[in-house]
């Protein structure tokens, strides 16, 4: 099994089965030259659904948002792995933007972007960090309370 995917399972993580969008013309994940971006992805489960709806500060607590940024990192590094065939290619993850369903007074975006940003330092190490945006958003797609894109850099 290769190295990262052993690391989440050693974590008590899988890598949720490849989505298909129905949302629009686009693809989850463009390799250019050794950087791959990801498309917005949320908290989506394998059989459907979200692991949670609203908006945080409302209707979610930070540990709800910090599950669901780890949810959707998941979903993302699925993405990854549809692209480039496997994740130990990554050589270092550049950015995130986490963008939070938030309430007009929730000020604790980057607690729950912490979700994502840990799971890949749990697996990457030092390669994982990377910088980051964690913004709140008045809404986001079908009530998902987070969704975030990611740029990675990949052997060539």
């Amino acid at each position: 099994m290769p190295i990262v995917e052993n690391k989440l399972k050693e974590l008590g993580y899988e890598l949720p089965p490849q989505r298909t969008t129905l949302a629009g013309n686009f693809v989850s994940a463009v390799r250019t030259g050794n950087l791959v971006y990801t498309s917005g992805t949320g908290p989506g489960l394998p059989g459907g659904g979200f692991l949670h709806v609203g908006k945080l500060g409302a209707d979610l607590t930070i540990e709800q948002g910090y599950d669901c940024a780890r949810q959707t990192m998941l979903n993302l590094l699925t993405a990854l792995k549809g692209e480039i065939g496997d994740l130990d290619k990554v050589k270092r993850v550049v950015k995130l933007l986490c963008m939070i369903n938030a309430a007009p007074d929730f000020g604790d975006t980057p607690k729950v972007a912490n979700g994502a940003s840990d799971l890949l330092v749990s697996i990457y190490g030092d390669a994982g960090r990377h910088a980051r945006s964690a913004v709140g958003m008045a809404t986001l797609p079908s009530g998902m309370p987070v969704e975030i894109e990611m740029i990675v850099e990949v052997e060539d």
